[in-house]
């Protein structure tokens, strides 16, 4: 596969001012501990460490009015985490937000990657 023959791909981030931003990591991450049930394994899934998984979802936490995710210690098969309602909400509009985006923006994109530089082909 050449490059010219990868479509474009749109990524949203949404920044919320200072540090406060939700984007594609953090959502997966937030879909992972939903389909889990469980950090660890989300962060496991995703090649994250799971101190980075913890900071991300205490972050997010703290982010929101209300916490979007809810967790038990108890270490192994006794934890567990679990989205809240605000959290699912949340994921739910950030995965409205990159639909509408990727719907309004699909055809400035393929203008974009029809002007793009084509590769120089193979001399043989």
């Amino acid at each position: 596969m050449t490059r010219s023959d990868i479509s474009p791909t749109l990524r949203v981030r949404i920044h919320f001012g200072g540090d406060d931003m939700i984007g594609p990591g953090k959502a997966e991450l937030l879909e992972r501990i939903d389909e889990t049930g469980s950090i660890a394994a989300a962060a496991r899934d995703m090649g994250m460490s799971y101190k980075r998984a913890w900071s991300l979802i205490e972050t997010l936490n703290a982010m929101f009015d209300l916490p979007l995710v809810a967790s038990t210690r108890g270490g192994p098969g006794k934890g567990g985490a679990v989205l809240t309602e605000r959290g699912r909400a949340v994921l739910a509009e950030y995965r409205a937000v990159e639909a509408a985006a990727r719907n309004l923006g699909a055809a400035h994109m393929g203008q974009l990657h029809a002007w793009r530089r084509k590769p120089l082909a193979a001399e043989g």
